[in-house]
């Protein structure tokens, strides 16, 4: 039996499930699930993030939590990541930061991961730095801590409701000619959706996990330290940004679950809503925070040392990782550091 053939008997036998169910399913299904089975990173998987484009985007942040360190006062401290993909992102934050003294000392690793998977793939890359993994934020050690997040939230399964004259209708996945299919529920009260004055008929969408997340988080940055989330979305998430990518191109969300990665733009002001004690920076672009932490003058060295096609794809990486018509823009980042404390270099008030 696959995934979807699962799902279609469960429905049948209880009725629709939300659209966070579903996607809890289709990517973390203990046998099934997209997360579960598969590397789905690079050329070779189904999507290509920020760290195995370029090198340049580890070493920035890197600088930037060993600056953070610094000021600090230094001494021992977990850098810790949620969702570390292969573990390119952290091993080039330490081989960058490592040129700052003392910093390579002071810090132990730890990842959240739930894929066994990509912790045997992060347990290769980053083999000199003994990293520890956990189940979740919550099984983080204490503060303080240094953390990043680049690609993590827009994974956490999310519930969708449309307006309706009476109120707020769930959008739900249940089975249709003997198919996946969305299908409105009756009207019910949301209150967290209270602040969305929106006409009838929009569709906004609520993470239920993230502000318990970036809570957890939170309460670790306060004992010193910073965190950094990077991710695609907007300052108030609206309208339906569910989607799936299946070999770098898009698919039906309800396309063969288990086969594609799923996920949603993140709303930013619900993590700065959660944030506190912890103190969020303002929202930035991307591109904006790469600049102001130094990539071109590094894109400048490194291209001198290249030449051909290797000096073209080097040029294009710097591209898409920065300019507003690609990554720079669509990506968001957002800081949070003790009630306070300056804020990482490259982020505004």
């Amino acid at each position: 039996m696959n995934l979807a053939d699962d799902l279609i008997a469960r429905i049948a036998a209880t009725g629709p499930m939300t659209v966070a169910d579903y996607m809890t399913e289709a990517l973390l299904h203990p046998k099934l699930g997209y997360y579960t089975t598969r590397d789905p990173f690079g050329a070779a998987g189904d999507f290509t993030t920020a760290p195995e484009i370029s090198q340049m985007f580890g070493e920035m942040l890197g600088l930037c939590f060993a600056q953070v360190w610094r000021d600090g006062g230094g001494g021992s401290v977990t850098i810790a990541e949620l969702g570390p993909g292969r573990g390119t992102l952290m091993a080039d934050m330490l081989r960058a930061a490592r040129a700052v003294p003392g910093f390579a000392e002071a810090v132990s690793v730890h990842l959240v991961e739930a894929s066994p998977t990509l912790r045997a793939t992060q347990a290769e890359a980053l083999k000199d730095h003994d990293p520890v993994w956990h189940a979740s934020a919550d099984d983080l050690p204490e503060g303080p801590m240094l953390l990043v997040a680049n690609e993590f939230l827009d994974a956490l399964p999310i519930r969708q409701f449309v307006r309706a004259e009476a109120g707020w209708r769930e959008r739900l996945v249940t089975v249709r000619d003997d198919a996946l299919a969305f299908a409105l529920g009756p009207v019910v009260p949301v209150p967290e959706l209270d602040h969305h004055d929106v006409p009838e008929g929009t569709l906004v969408e609520r993470c239920p996990a993230l502000p318990h997340v970036v809570s957890a988080v939170a309460e670790r940055v306060v004992r010193g330290g910073a965190a950094i989330f990077v991710d695609y979305g907007h300052w108030r998430s609206r309208g339906d940004t569910l989607q799936a990518l299946r070999d770098h191109a898009p698919v039906a969300p309800l396309d063969a679950p288990g086969t594609a990665d799923l996920t949603a733009h993140v709303d930013f002001e619900a993590v700065a809503r959660a944030a506190p004690p912890a103190r969020a920076s303002a929202m930035i672009t991307q591109g904006v925070l790469l600049e102001r932490l130094g990539i071109t003058a590094r894109a400048q060295a490194l291209a001198r040392t290249l030449e051909g096609a290797a000096l073209e794809a080097h040029v294009a990486a710097h591209r898409r990782l920065t300019h507003p018509g690609e990554m720079g823009d669509l990506f968001k980042a957002i800081a949070l550091v003790p009630a306070g404390a300056a804020l990482p270099p490259g982020f505004d008030e």
